[in-house]
């Protein structure tokens, strides 16, 4: 794992380094301190302030901070330390105007296990982290081929809770729609199809792209069933303008108050993330016995 944090501004290797400090400070406990997300890669966004759709938003990048412990806290009593660690961090600085710190923590048994395994949230962090702090008395593991049983698993896991997921988005729309809200729920309906789309990446591939355009999720899925690509089929200019204004809902749905979202685009839509459901149903399905039979001829 990278060590280094010499690429970013002197600022912000100060903050950096003061986070250490203040998480050592309230926790004799910890192992190792590791920077992931945008900071780690060199893809954040110090601050962004601009006009969208008439409304003044702003954006700043969150320090993410995974804390690794040598024993497991339950967990009302870790979130008070880190809620120590924090408060000590924004001591003399304007707390909103400063850089958010996100932590998240982990036992260092949770998290080789996790790494062992190869879910993919951890082991992108092994990959794309920078470790800030590291006592020296554990190694993090290393990733290893897993077995059908194993991978079955996972891909259970990952199914039932995406699929789960776009299925409640997918409620929440037919909700506003009988309210008559139908921005909000063009919203819902490009969070169920991404949702639906990730379920089938992640059944077949066990990892989930940070991505929320669902041209390119929909490209992905197509990659590992081609059926996915019958929902949402973009032959005509009636049915391009549709999957666009899903497309767009992601963004302009909560932020363009001049977004617009006929009940007629809606009752269209609904029919296309229903057979988007059912085909990512049954392709996910399908994938996991293939699993569950190449596990028995193992």
């Amino acid at each position: 794992m990278k060590t280094s944090i010499n690429y970013l501004p002197e600022q912000k290797r100060d903050d950096l380094r003061r986070i250490v400090e203040c998480v050592l400070e309230v926790l004799p406990d910890c192992e190792m301190i590791i920077l992931y997300g945008s900071y780690a890669r060199n893809t954040y966004v110090d601050y962004d302030q601009r006009i969208e759709y008439g409304i003044r938003t702003c954006f700043m990048s969150d320090y993410d901070i995974l804390v690794v412990t040598s024993t497991r806290f339950q967990r009302y009593i870790i979130n008070h330390i880190l809620s120590k660690a924090t408060d000590n961090y924004y001591k003399g600085k304007n707390r909103y105007a400063s850089t958010t710190v996100q932590f998240i923590d982990e036992s260092i048994d949770d998290l080789n296990k996790a790494i062992d395994k190869n879910r993919y949230f951890y082991t992108d962090i092994k990959r794309e982290g920078i470790m800030l702090y590291n006592s020296g008395r554990y190694k993090l593991a290393r990733r290893r081929k897993l077995n059908y049983r194993e991978i079955k698993e996972l891909a259970e896991e990952y199914y039932n809770d995406r699929f789960e997921r776009a299925n409640d988005f997918l409620r929440n729309a037919m909700y506003d729609k009988n309210d008559e809200r139908y921005k909000i729920c063009s919203f819902h309906l490009h969070q169920a199809c991404e949702n639906y789309y990730n379920s089938i990446i992640l059944t077949f591939t066990l990892y989930s792209p940070k991505e929320h355009s669902l041209i390119t999720l929909s490209g992905r899925a197509k990659t590992h069933s081609l059926e996915s690509s019958e929902a949402f089929p973009r032959d005509t200019e009636e049915e391009k303008r549709l999957f666009d204004l899903l497309q767009d809902a992601y963004v302009q749905a909560r932020y363009n108050l001049h977004f617009r979202v006929t009940k007629e685009d809606i009752e269209a839509l609904i029919p296309k993330v229903e057979r988007l459901r059912d085909i990512t149903r049954q392709c996910c399905e399908e994938r996991i016995k293939v699993y569950a039979a190449k596990q028995r001829q193992v």
